[in-house]
């Protein structure tokens, strides 16, 4: 994903950005050399290092040694927090934003056409909640609702906003448009809906 976009400019955005690029990066892939993380970061080697030991320094990463003198890399749980943070920050203020997050609906909602699934509940009330409702209507699918605890809206987005699962309207499979903190709200779905039963659309980047 491209999160160059126009309104990180001042130096900590830069920082911030790098940072998100080398947290997904290794999210990936554990095995990543530093000379990948700098060519995927479009930075000198030396730099990605050196943005490399701040992270295991803040305990977002941590190291082990692999056969042949290499390293593996991990994403520690504070790591993990730290990029859904900072991808939800770059999200919401993304130009790029509708668009992905419209692409990545329509992915998930063929997977459902493609399943037969047609009752979809929508876990978070959010622009890509929003997003979601609209890319719905390309396809044979029926949003039936938003689930959200913390709010006291009734309705968003056209649809009806639930408070709790018991209040639902019996659906087929959820997706999660939960942005500001979507492992914690996946987590959550966890207690009460089997995983099977949950999609995550890509732009969210927990999967």
């Amino acid at each position: 994903m491209d999160y160059s976009v126009h309104n990180m400019n001042t130096k900590a955005d830069r920082e911030e950005e790098r940072v998100l690029e080398l947290l997904d990066a290794v999210g990936k892939q554990s095995n990543v050399s530093q000379r990948h993380l700098a060519s995927n970061m479009g930075i000198a080697l030396g730099l990605a290092n050196s943005y490399l030991k701040r992270c295991i320094r803040k305990g977002f990463i941590k190291i082990s040694e692999a056969p042949a003198n290499r390293y593996l890399y991990y994403l520690t749980p504070k790591g993990f927090a730290e990029k859904s943070r900072l991808t939800a920050k770059y999200l919401s203020s993304s130009f790029g934003f509708y668009r992905r997050a419209g692409d990545s609906c329509l992915d998930v909602f063929q997977k459902c056409a493609s399943q037969g699934w047609r009752h979809i509940l929508l876990c978070g009330m959010s622009d890509l909640a929003e997003i979601a409702t609209l890319r719905a209507q390309e396809l044979d699918i029926q949003i039936i609702g938003i689930l959200e605890p913390h709010t006291e809206r009734h309705r968003f987005a056209g649809v009806p906003v639930w408070h709790s699962l018991r209040q639902t309207e019996p659906f087929d499979v959820c997706v999660l448009t939960e942005l500001n903190s979507p492992l914690l709200s996946y987590e959550q779905l966890l207690k009460d809906v089997d995983k099977e039963q949950i999609l995550i659309p890509d732009i969210l980047r927990l999967e």
